[in-house]
């Protein structure tokens, strides 16, 4: 059994075994989502669990948890990464909205900035990519 790395928005962490299962208590800590009687908890949010997200050394399997999210998930055991998005509701509100997510990145002088430094005035973003 290799290890695999989740890559999530704001989640990076290492899951055992080429089948995408994940200890609950590396989940809970690298998230903040947590296996409870009622569901995937963070805080008092819970997402209600309806078929087993488990397996039977009681690991997490990452695709069942991403589809009681409403999560994509796509794991690469040959390359030993793994990646799971926004839900759909997340990203639809955020389009709706029409507030761009926030980034940093470094300017022209190597400083920090992010895109909520500029909330209230109107921005410009320039994207360039060689391919």
């Amino acid at each position: 059994m290799g290890t695999v790395v989740v890559i999530d928005d704001d989640l990076r962490m290492e899951v055992v075994g080429s089948g995408g299962v994940v200890d609950p208590a590396s989940f809970s800590e690298a998230s903040g989502w947590e296996l409870k009687p009622q569901g995937l908890c963070r805080g008092e949010v819970c997402v209600p669990v309806r078929s087993p997200v488990t397996d039977a050394a009681g690991r997490l399997v990452l695709a069942d948890v991403a589809a009681a999210m409403g999560r994509p998930v796509v794991v690469d055991t040959e390359r030993a990464v793994a990646a799971m998005g926004t839900s759909t509701a997340e990203r639809s509100s955020a389009m709706s909205s029409l507030d761009a997510p926030d980034f940093t990145l470094p300017n022209l002088d190597g400083n920090s900035v992010s895109l909520s430094d500029f909330r209230r005035r109107k921005v410009l973003l320039l994207a360039w990519s060689s391919w």
